[in-house]
């Protein structure tokens, strides 16, 4: 018989041996390999011992909580991280997403449905939004064109952005939604369509949507506090605005697709 290669490998954060377990038990049924730490020393160490290819990570930790653990992740790579947060701690989810969280779960969740962010967040991040419909084929495919609008160039393939030449930082999902945007300049999305359409879900928090466009506009606008790329329209969501910039893209891209431009 064949060896199949895990999923990705997890490392799980929680100082709750009982959340730990379940969770850990639920991601190995799964097919991951998981790793556990109780604390952030422990979580970090880990990390180096054998990078993960993401993170569930409890926010209230002892000693020293997750949002620094966040942080010094952040420092050593690029990893995902998924939050477990307790339900009345909302202004603490949003600074996880502000420091670099790609998502949040609250407590007392579905550890079925912790399951489904997970291979979420890595099936985007290996294959991009395309690997959504679920559908991969054994022959090549033909690379994403490369996006240039407003100064951004923005490779899918490679998962490279640059703003006038300067590389920009950014996560997994600002990654995705600031692709999503350039590929639909003009159209006022809601953050509905938004949380399906990047991040794949017909359920979660909005605010989850807020939180990366303010985060995204931080990256790429000139002046975050008077964006001129990323609108708001009030009572509907955001429209990617370049007036300046012309749809560019590599060869062989969309021939003969209409220009969305407004």
């Amino acid at each position: 018989m064949q060896q199949t290669s895990p999923p990705g490998r997890v490392l799980v954060v929680d100082d709750d041996p009982t959340v730990a377990e379940v969770v850990a038990g639920y991601l190995t049924r799964a097919g991951f390999a998981v790793d556990r730490a109780a604390d952030g020393p422990g979580a970090l160490a880990r990390a180096d011992a054998q990078w993960p290819d993401l993170v569930v990570l409890d926010l209230m930790l002892p000693g020293m909580d997750g949002l620094d653990v966040c942080r010094a992740l952040r420092g050593k790579g690029p990893v995902p991280v998924i939050m477990l947060t307790a339900r009345g701690d909302e202004d603490d989810r949003i600074l996880g997403l502000e420091i670099g969280a790609d998502d949040y779960v609250t407590k007392p969740f579905s550890p079925r449905e912790l399951v489904l962010r997970v291979e979420s967040v890595l099936r985007r991040g290996r294959t991009g939004p395309r690997a959504s419909a679920g559908v991969r084929s054994h022959a090549p495919e033909r690379p994403d064109p490369v996006l240039r609008r407003a100064g951004i160039t923005l490779d899918p393939t490679a998962r490279r952005a640059t703003k006038d030449g300067r590389e920009l930082a950014l996560t997994l999902r600002e990654f995705d939604l600031l692709a999503f945007l350039l590929r639909h300049p003009g159209v006022a999305c809601t953050r509905e369509e938004l949380m399906r359409d990047v991040w794949g879900w017909d359920f979660g928090d909005l605010s989850t949507v807020t939180v990366h466009v303010r985060r995204l506009r931080g990256k790429i606008e000139d002046d975050p506090a008077a964006p001129r790329l990323i609108q708001t329209v009030w009572g509907v969501g955001y429209r990617f605005d370049a007036p300046d910039a012309p749809d560019v893209q590599d060869a062989g891209a969309g021939a003969g697709e209409p220009d969305r431009h407004a």
